[in-house]
């Protein structure tokens, strides 16, 4: 079986949409997206720079958009489950059938707008640790006051805080962690940072009626799959200002038999992941539609 996958902030980069925005009716449906939810998502998914896409409030949206055109694109597919890392998340519950396409992009546009001005409130943001134990690296975050946002598996921990705190990080790495990089966001996100963010979004979730998944949909929370859809939006809503546990998500990839994980765009960050964290999984990342051909294979073959 395949698990579709979908990643958080971070993955984008200027110009990335604009080889699917030639698939036929993508152009459009980006346009009808961008008119309901009061954003042009074809000016910051083609034309934008690198800054524009990194403010929160644009990023979340077009990152959801993203996913939805390519797997739109690779056609009818069954996958034998769903997640998303982060913002990844809303993404996978349009692919679960949790919410229709239209009501994911009005939530993620909700969600970002919240969290942009939560996080404008102190000056955080967010890096990743490479290597080293993770018992010692969150109790050597602890100590510096960060907290670990996103325990990704696969030797990957990420830190997220105050710059000052994250400054500190970079002079006082944990033992055994190779390097610290920053990473292209706007906020500590998935920390208490984001508590206004929370209330925001709980008030945009009563206005949805969701849908329970028509798939199995793993949770960030706790790696679990859930299968009511007030549950999934529940855990939406909770998600901004908890840590997310990918490794969680993957061990229960491999409880449930996975064995090939496909990544939608802006693919690669997962995948990564998966290569190391889940050894013996094909996994393939869309990155532009040249990927497509080469995804339908994939899942032909794993279904």
């Amino acid at each position: 079986m395949f698990v579709l996958v979908a990643p958080g902030q971070g993955a984008q980069t200027p110009g990335f949409l604009s080889p699917w925005l030639e698939l036929p009716g993508a152009a459009d449906r980006l346009a009808a997206w961008s008119d309901a939810i009061g954003l042009d998502l074809t000016h910051y998914g083609t034309q934008a720079d690198a800054d524009e896409i990194r403010d929160t409030a644009v990023a979340q949206p077009l990152l959801v958009a993203a996913g939805l055109l390519s797997a739109t694109a690779l056609g009818d597919t069954a996958p034998g489950a769903v997640a998303g890392h982060s913002v990844g998340e809303i993404t996978a519950a349009a692919f679960a059938g949790v919410l229709d396409d239209t009501a994911a992009l009005t939530l993620v546009r909700k969600r970002g707008l919240a969290m942009a001005e939560a996080a404008a409130v102190t000056e955080t943001g967010m890096s990743a640790l490479l290597g080293g134990d993770p018992e010692v690296s969150v109790a050597h975050l602890e100590k510096l006051g960060l907290t670990p946002a996103n325990v990704n598996g696969a030797g990957q921990i990420v830190a997220a805080g105050t710059l000052e705190q994250l400054a500190a990080l970079a002079e006082d790495k944990p033992e055994g962690v190779r390097k610290v990089v920053p990473l292209k966001v706007a906020g500590a996100f998935h920390t208490h940072h984001m508590a206004p963010a929370v209330e925001a979004l709980a008030k945009a979730a009563e206005e949805l009626d969701p849908a329970d998944p028509k798939v199995p949909y793993v949770s960030n929370k706790d790696g679990q799959a859930v299968a009511s859809g007030a549950e999934v939006l529940t855990r939406l809503v909770g998600q901004v200002a908890n840590p997310v546990r990918w490794d969680l998500c993957m061990e229960t990839f491999k409880e449930l038999g996975v064995t090939a994980l496909i990544e939608v765009c802006p693919g690669g960050t997962l995948t990564g992941l998966a290569k190391r964290a889940l050894p013996g999984v094909q996994t393939l990342a869309l990155k532009t539609p040249a990927d497509l051909d080469a995804a339908r294979e994939l899942i032909a073959a794993h279904s």
